[in-house]
């Protein structure tokens, strides 16, 4: 029997660090009900990029069964296997095909085995996990399928598909470097960035936040400022103006609905500080990446 792997104690995937990625295709995949299950389908020259954003996807590839649930992410190296579904669940996600010229490092490693390749002009990055900003990664997702709609040269998809990974790849060495914090301040600070996220549709204010954790607003303030570059009331607006992209692209709610569910008072405050932070209206950004490429093999 195939084992499952295991979300932190996995294989190593390896990327050269100093190469364009070669954009094949991509898509958006909703199953239209719990009884789906992936169909076999080979893998052969292409890595794939799976990011989960509803439900579960239960994949066998290589003779592991992964696990991958909203919020997280599965690379897939190439190989002569099929990837095929182990067990019947709805979910929807997002999905790249590309490939990268590795040379002669293979395309996977153990834990144990990484030795020189620290040292070879490569970044190394867990094959699944969890996505540490969800809403970043979709975006750029979003707006590579409306590239390719818009036909765009090979050289702008190349470039976005070797963003969206080295973006990937960065948000999980700064949730590395937050989580070997031995002062502490990156573990409070990464705390109550999760609390701003699982409460992002509040109204949330300074002092509520600093109550919640038994902390002074000005300590606070001045951790987030340390940590980040920014102070806590610019992070929590980033964190709403971030989430209503998500929104705007890969959802059908109208831009007031989006207003009230990330807890702005009207309308024209939120517009307003979308604008300030993107440089377009709520409107204007979701008609720039209006298209999706739903069910695109």
């Amino acid at each position: 029997m195939p084992k499952k792997s295991k979300k932190h104690d996995n294989r190593l995937m390896i990327f050269p660090k100093e190469q364009l990625f070669h954009y094949l295709r991509s898509g958006k995949f909703k199953a239209l009900s719990n009884d789906w299950k992936h169909e076999s389908m080979g893998l052969l020259f292409d890595y794939e990029l799976i990011v989960v954003t509803e439900g579960t996807l239960f994949l066998r590839y290589m003779d592991e069964d992964f696990t991958v649930s909203t919020g997280e992410y599965l690379i897939l190296p190439p190989s002569a296997s099929n990837r095929i579904g182990f067990k019947k669940a709805y979910c929807s996600f997002y999905w790249l095909h590309f490939t990268a010229d590795l040379g002669a490092f293979p395309s996977r490693l153990s834990p144990d085995s990484i030795g020189s390749i620290k040292r070879a002009n490569c970044f190394i990055m867990p094959q699944n996990g969890h996505v540490p900003s969800l809403e970043k990664i979709i975006v750029h997702m979003k707006q590579l399928q409306d590239l390719e709609r818009n036909n765009y040269p090979d050289i702008t998809l190349n470039a976005v598909v070797t963003a969206i990974l080295t973006e990937l790849y960065g948000q999980l060495e700064v949730e590395k470097q937050n989580d070997n914090d031995p002062i502490g301040n990156n573990q409070i600070y990464s705390d109550i960035a999760d609390y701003i996220r699982r409460n992002i549709s509040e109204n949330l204010k300074i002092t509520d936040i600093a109550n919640a954790f038994g902390y002074s607003p000005k300590y606070l303030s001045h951790l987030f400022s340390e940590v980040r570059g920014i102070s806590l009331k610019q992070f929590i607006m980033s964190q709403k103006i971030d989430t209503a992209c998500y929104y705007l692209t890969d959802s059908d709610k109208t831009v007031t609905q989006v207003a009230s569910e990330l807890g702005f008072s009207d309308m024209h405050n939120f517009s307003r500080a979308f604008k300030k932070s993107t440089g377009l209206t709520p409107s204007a950004y979701r008609n720039t990446y209006a298209k999706r490429l739903l069910y695109h093999v």
